[in-house]
């Protein structure tokens, strides 16, 4: 079942009205502020293991935990840094999601060096498969594995898939070009 229908039967009409915003407003539009794709990037690392729901509802927590996801400010947290948010209750309080947070805005601060920036690296590397972006992904950045991978792109727009084609959304998505409708 896709996203798109199982959000229609979830109850209680909260739980619903959670996702429904996601998905009609964020899930596989396309994204231009690098700040906003490690924020994306963060929060699919911080699910593996756990509900996507869980996710949506300490996302605000994540944003002040991670400094509205400064990826400056990230990449030069020191070990205090990552002992206050290991003792954070408004996020996921796992050690190595934590440091592959700052590990990754670090790596994403010489991608920006290299190539402008972090959606510059994106764009230079599309198209390629899910596997192709796996191994990139695998090589460049700590806790990416494949399901990570897969939502982060299609998240973003990279890849096809974050909605049913008889999804409403999926027309908006579309007007606003995304990646993988240019291939």
């Amino acid at each position: 079942m896709s996203y798109c229908a199982a959000i229609e039967g979830m109850q209680p009409e909260s739980r619903r009205e959670l996702h429904k915003r996601y998905h009609d407003n964020h899930y596989g539009f396309p994204i231009h502020d690098d700040n906003e794709l490690f924020g994306r990037l963060v929060m699919e690392i911080n699910q593996a293991g756990l509900s996507w729901e869980t996710i949506l509802k300490k996302e605000e927590g994540f944003r002040k935990a991670y400094d509205d996801f400064d990826i400056q400010k990230v990449a030069s947290y020191a070990e205090s840094d990552r002992e206050r948010l290991l003792n954070d209750p408004a996020i996921i309080r796992n050690k190595l999601k934590v440091n592959a947070a700052i590990e990754n805005a670090k790596t994403i601060v010489e991608l920006q060096k290299e190539f402008g920036s972090f959606e510059k690296w994106l764009e230079h590397h599309h198209p390629k498969t899910l596997p192709e972006w796996m191994k990139l992904f695998k090589k460049t950045f700590k806790f990416t594995g494949g399901e990570i991978v897969n939502e982060f792109l299609m998240s973003i727009g990279y890849l096809k898939g974050s909605h049913a084609e008889n999804c409403p959304v999926y027309d908006e998505v579309l007007k606003h070009d995304p990646m993988w409708n240019k291939i």
